[in-house]
């Protein structure tokens, strides 16, 4: 048998049966499997708890974690901005956030996508000095002011991350080095300078690394502030807040974090001079919110594996199969939906209905016996789950997706 990860303490069981929301699993099935549910009570909390710890912080939601529109009506109202990585979800973040309170990133903003963002008046993080030539002149054309900041590709790495975007050529934010004649440049042609982007990486555990990134962070953009002349409105730090996913992961401990930060703030020259500072969230906000629930249909024995076949597999869920950035797969948080808390009996693998053995969900994890009908739920799958998983690979019907 494998290990899994530890299955959210906020979810829980009632006779047996796991409940979403107060709900039996088997309720939000009714209406057809595989489905997503989501709890928006569980980011709430999750809000409340990063308010407590950086009471001096603004927070923006990464909605590419889950973009979902009637999730983004749901966590909005609860942050202070939203990042967007494309037209699309600048579309979907406009109808429930100002534009004011929009940032959007990405290396390749086609020159429509420049045009919506200074149509609206969102903020353009630039990711090269191509790029800042192309938005000043749109916004020339279009006679308007556009809101620009600059994504910085930092001299530092957040160790310990799943994945690291900073210390190394990048095709991620601009050069260090290079910072600073670019934001003159920008301040010079008129552009309403927004500031500073820098993310370093993601999916970090440790509170001691991403503290000490943070303050890297803010030591690099006091240099690029004092090189370049121009104060920034705003320093968003990026976020690599991680969550955990596989057995023997440990929860980031944020208060740890937040103290930290909060020495750092207060000593820099940047907050005494009104500069604003951001942390940008996506999975450790939505990730535990959600848990994917599909339907057992088949079991079968192959040579000594028991194997539970269900609805969906990796065309709905890519990370929880191991194929979404992991390196060595390892088991998310997964469990009998409708026998929680019942001894495991065997070691099964459960996998999809996709013609490739890359369809597994759960590797010979422990669970009580199966049958066909049976609901399985996977956990941790408020990011990075429809969105960012090959629905239409091979045609099986998309999984519905359900805010409580």
């Amino acid at each position: 048998m494998k290990p899994a990860g530890p299955i959210p303490p906020e979810f829980a069981a009632q006779w047996g049966e796991l409940t979403i929301a107060g709900t039996p699993a088997s309720a939000w099935a009714a209406a057809g499997t595989p489905v997503f549910v989501y709890d928006p009570a569980i980011v709430a909390a999750r809000v409340a708890r990063f308010r407590a710890a950086f009471p001096a912080v603004d927070l923006h939601y990464a909605i590419k974690a889950n973009p979902l529109p009637a999730w983004l009506t749901a966590v909005a109202p609860l942050v202070d901005g939203l990042d967007v990585a494309s037209s699309g979800e600048l579309a979907r973040a406009l109808a429930v956030k100002p534009a004011a309170a929009i940032s959007f990133a990405g290396p390749g903003k086609r020159d429509e996508e420049l045009t919506a963002a200074i149509e609206a008046g969102a903020t353009i993080n630039l990711e090269s000095e191509g790029e800042a030539a192309r938005a000043l002149a749109i916004a020339g054309r279009m006679g308007r002011v556009p809101r620009l900041a600059v994504r910085v590709n930092p001299d530092v790495e957040l160790k310990g991350s799943g994945m690291k975007m900073g210390g190394r050529a990048s095709p991620f934010g601009i050069d260090a080095e290079r910072v600073p004649a670019l934001v003159r440049h920008l301040c010079a042609s008129g552009a309403d300078w927004r500031g500073f982007h820098v993310y370093a990486g993601s999916q970090a555990l440790d509170p001691e690394a991403i503290a000490a990134t943070q303050a890297a962070t803010i030591a690099l953009v006091k240099r690029l502030t004092e090189e370049a002349g121009w104060m920034p409105p705003l320093v968003n730090l990026g976020g690599g807040f991680g969550v955990p996913y596989f057995a023997g992961d440990r929860a980031l401990d944020v208060e740890r974090v937040g103290a930290a930060l909060a020495e750092e703030i207060a000593g820099s020259m940047l907050a005494a001079a009104g500069t604003r500072f951001a942390i940008e969230l996506g999975r450790w906000l939505v990730a535990e919110a959600g848990v994917y629930l599909t339907r057992v249909v088949d079991v079968k024995e192959s040579r000594g594996e028991q194997f539970a076949v269900c609805d969906g597999g990796l065309n709905h869920q890519l990370a929880a199969s191991g194929n979404f950035g992991m390196v060595v797969r390892r088991n998310y948080p997964i469990a009998a939906a409708g026998r929680m808390g019942e001894a495991a009996a065997e070691a099964v693998s459960v996998v999809g209905p996709l013609c490739t053995p890359l369809d597994r969900l759960g590797d010979q994890v422990a669970m009580p016996p199966v049958a066909p009908g049976d609901l399985v739920a996977v956990f941790l799958a408020g990011a990075y789950g429809a969105s960012a998983s090959p629905a239409g690979f091979l045609g099986h019907p998309p999984a519905r997706e359900v805010v409580a």
